[in-house]
Order: C-alpha cells, then structure tokens, then sequence
C-alpha cells in the first residue's frame, strides 16, 4: 500500500503578559481542556497569518507575532466508544508576539468556553487538562528564551493562489 502520511499542520500563539500565560479553555471530546490560542492552518495562508487568524478567532484581541517559537511534532492517538481508532500527528508553528486589543463585537470561537491567564507553575500543575503536550514544552521554550526570527518560515506567493 502506498499511501503519503501528511500530518496535521497546526499553528498556535504563546502570549505572556506579566509572568502569566494566555490560555484557552475549550470543549473537546475529552472534556474540557486547556489550550494555547492555536489552530489548523487554513489553505492559502501562511504559518503567520494562520496564528493571528487563530488568535483572533479564539481570544477576541488582535495579536502581532514577533518571532518564531519553534517548530514541534506531537502524536494522538484515541479511540471513542464505537469509533474507529484515530492517530493524528500535529505539526505545530508556535509564535510569540504581542497581545493587541479586543476587536469590538467579535465573539469566541465555537468551542471555547472563556480565556484564562495562568502562571507558570499554575500550568505546571494543570498537565492532566492540556489539549497538548505541547502547551507546557511551548511555555518552557518561550520561558528559556527560544525565538527564531519571523523570516525562518518562508511562504511563496503560490499559497496565496490557494485561495482562488
């Protein structure tokens, strides 16, 4: 059998603000998790354009990215109650930046039950609720200082033709 694996590209923003972390609690088929602002890369659009996109839509404020966090590689596996075993792998680009305002009107994604902000220890403690294992290696890496410049992840024009 010769089928192409494509994994799940996926971007997420990871915002701190006073020494604590902006969060998204959201339902999922597990309950309700805990998550950064974070979602699947639209067709058409850059790993960039996707996190602000993300930000928005999950937060309600406008978010600007400043560097690249890192590249990351998580695996799920789960199976439902009378459902055929699922095995996803997720390919996220993680970006930090800047928290903007709240655009006036815009309501939270479906799904999302509120924002949080969070500590880092309060995060820590909270592993048994992420969406991700992600969410904690992210908080690390942003908290060790990790940042790539923007230009790392280029996107050529013929994305933009995706759209059409």
């Amino acid at each position: 059998m010769n089928t192409r694996w494509k994994p799940s590209v996926t971007v997420a923003a990871i915002i701190e603000r006073d020494g604590r972390f902006l969060l998204v609690e959201e339902e999922t088929p597990e309950g309700l998790m805990l998550n950064n602002p974070a979602g699947h890369l639209d067709p058409g659009e850059s790993p960039v354009e996707g996190c602000v996109r993300e930000a928005l839509e999950e937060t309600t404020h406008r978010f600007k990215p400043s560097h690249l966090l890192g590249i990351y590689m998580s695996r799920l596996q789960r199976q439902r109650p009378g459902e055929a075993m699922e095995d996803i792998t997720y390919l996220r680009f993680a970006f930090t930046g800047q928290l903007g305002e709240v655009v006036a009107g815009r309501v939270l994604d479906t799904g999302i039950v509120r924002t949080v902000w969070m500590t880092p220890d309060e995060i820590r403690a909270s592993t048994a609720r992420h969406r991700s294992p992600l969410v904690l290696r992210c908080m690390e890496d942003h908290l060790r200082g990790q940042r790539y410049p923007l230009d790392l992840v280029y996107t050529d024009t013929s994305v933009q033709l995706l759209q059409k």
